[in-house]
């Protein structure tokens, strides 16, 4: 891989399980670097919820290509939050509810699903200046991405973060019902057919068990600025 960055910057690949933190630190090093956050998971949930809207069961492959060839899928800024359209509806909020994550899990493994978004992603990254996370970003999306990060923390910890982001909204969930099921997609991310989750060779690893997101996003950044500046001077 050349040493220079692209036309506006470099990609950055936060890969990682579910409940590690990455949307959150994708967000924080974006605007700490001036870069656009192209959130894959959103584009995957999407997927899965407007599926279930129109009665498309998981694992029809020719159902779920017709549907990602009429969807569009987007995001605006709004303030510090980026809001999710599918076809121009704001659905930001309703693809983030536990039925739609485990739905999108089973989603995300078919072939005429990932293949429709990386076409899309690969688009929309192409030129650098991005920040992506996902499961496969730096081992399929992006395997050239200049910089890749590997999040990852214990089933418990990440079961526990979940569950206390769900109590904020008054979802109705318990403790260990939400570590069940954190352990549950792992299972199938890790164990699907189509790009499954797993670290790419030259990734960064990071555990945030027990960091602080402060001193998460503090590692990713002094990486990534160290890879600019290589850059700059090659």
């Amino acid at each position: 891989m050349s040493d220079t960055v692209r036309e506006n910057g470099v990609i950055v690949a936060i890969d990682g399980p579910s409940g590690a933190g990455k949307s959150s630190l994708t967000k924080l090093l974006a605007r700490r670097l001036g870069y656009i956050h192209i959130d894959t998971g959103a584009m995957f949930r999407a997927v899965a919820l407007m599926a279930k809207r129109a009665g498309i069961a998981a694992d029809d492959d020719a159902g779920l290509a017709g549907l990602c060839r009429t969807l569009e899928i987007s995001f605006v800024r709004d303030g510090e939050a980026c809001r999710v359209l599918a076809n121009g509806e704001d659905v930001s909020r309703e693809i983030r509810t536990e039925e739609i994550g485990l739905l999108t899990s089973a989603v995300s493994a078919r072939k005429p699903v990932r293949a429709a978004l990386l076409t899309m992603q690969r688009a929309m990254g192409a030129k650098g200046g991005v920040i992506l996370e996902g499961r496969d970003i730096g081992t399929v999306v992006f395997p050239d991405a200049e910089v890749k990060f590997f999040l990852s923390a214990s089933a418990e910890e990440r079961g526990r973060r979940r569950y206390l982001e769900l109590a904020a909204r008054g979802d109705s969930a318990t403790l260990e019902e939400t570590i069940a099921k954190v352990i549950q997609r792992d299972r199938q991310d890790e164990g699907r057919e189509h790009a499954p989750l797993k670290q790419a060779a030259d990734a960064l690893p990071i555990d945030s068990t027990s960091l602080s997101i402060d001193e998460v996003l503090a590692v990713m950044e002094s990486a990534v600025r160290e890879r600019i500046a290589k850059g700059e001077k090659g």
